[in-house]
């Protein structure tokens, strides 16, 4: 897989974004429309005590990905009640077309007292070709935690194959300190998951990616795309330890093939995509999203300070 870097093509501080949020455009994911590819993101506003809450916003681009249309101009999709497991934010959100559905699959976090916070999938249904998204039943969550799978499961990404309903997604394996002072840090794999109908989901909670930095390397947004004859997932990856301040600790982004969707061969060499040597992706690479149009595939990712400035694009060349 050899991609051509196009550049970083979204930044929201040059955009009037909904839910008065400025900064972050984080795991961009598309739906591909008659006439453009909606892109959708997690962004940030600040809530009355100057802490962070994660919105769902959109931009439209060309088919081409070469001109932006317009962004979204009200709420997506509102965040959860009160204690709800998506009362803090919404991130990230899969956008999956089947058929005449179009379907999200949310990731809803919210704060904790004992560790940072805690994850679950949710499910939402667009009825206006994706301007706004109504939850699923009570808006409870659809993928949680259970016996196997104790905490931070999320980062949902679906695709149907040979008339089931696959699953990539991650679940948290522990949480873990450093030092005995230190705030504790997640650790967390990927995971796959099959449906008949695309709402109760089949888990084995196996680690289906191997681990190349350490048995704590942490996995996250997995996304997959057939193409010539083999499913290629990307995903990014991390240490556990010093990823928001040492470089070569923060995220880059991995790569794994399967002929069968049931065993997953990782060669990161085979990725074709490195970071750059300076710019907006030289320190980080993260939350990447393969996807096909036009006969072309594409993959939006985000740079340095997990998404902070936006997003950019590659173009598949061979």
């Amino acid at each position: 897989m050899i991609w051509e870097k196009i550049g970083k093509i979204f930044d929201p501080s040059k955009h009037n974004l909904s839910n008065n949020c400025k900064e972050y455009a984080q795991s961009p994911q598309t739906l591909i429309l008659e006439d453009r590819v909606r892109i959708f993101f997690s962004t940030r506003s600040l809530d009355e005590k100057g802490k962070f809450l994660s919105h769902i916003a959109y931009v439209d681009f060309s088919r081409n990905m070469k001109n932006i249309l317009g962004t979204s101009s009200s709420t997506v999709i509102p965040l959860g009640e009160k204690g709800c497991f998506d009362e803090h934010g919404i991130f990230p959100i899969n956008i999956y077309q089947d058929d005449e559905r179009i379907i999200a699959y949310t990731t809803g976090w919210n704060r904790k007292v004992s560790v940072s916070v805690d994850t679950s999938i949710g499910l939402a249904i667009s009825h206006d070709k994706g301007h706004t998204f109504e939850k699923y039943g009570a808006g409870g969550p659809i993928v949680t935690a259970n016996i196997k799978e104790p905490f931070l499961v999320g980062d949902a990404f679906v695709k149907k194959y040979h008339n089931i309903y696959y699953m990539w997604y991650i679940y948290g394996s522990k949480w873990i300190k450093k030092n005995t002072n230190d705030s504790a840090e997640r650790v967390y794999k990927i995971a796959q998951a099959t449906s008949v109908d695309g709402i109760t989901w089949n888990r084995d909670s196996i680690n289906i990616i191997q681990d190349t930095i350490d048995a704590d390397e942490c996995q996250a947004l997995p996304s997959v795309i057939f193409h010539n004859g083999l499913y290629h997932m990307y995903f990014c990856y991390r240490d556990a330890y010093g990823f928001r301040t040492e470089k070569g600790k923060g995220y880059r982004i991995g790569y794994a093939y399967s002929s069968d969707l049931k065993k997953w061969n990782r060669d990161d060499r085979c990725g074709g995509i490195e970071l750059s040597q300076t710019g907006w992706d030289s320190d980080m690479q993260c939350y990447p999203h393969i996807f096909q149009c036009d006969g072309q595939i594409f993959l939006l990712y985000n740079g340095n300070e997990f998404g902070r400035g936006g997003f950019g694009l590659a173009i598949l060349t061979e």
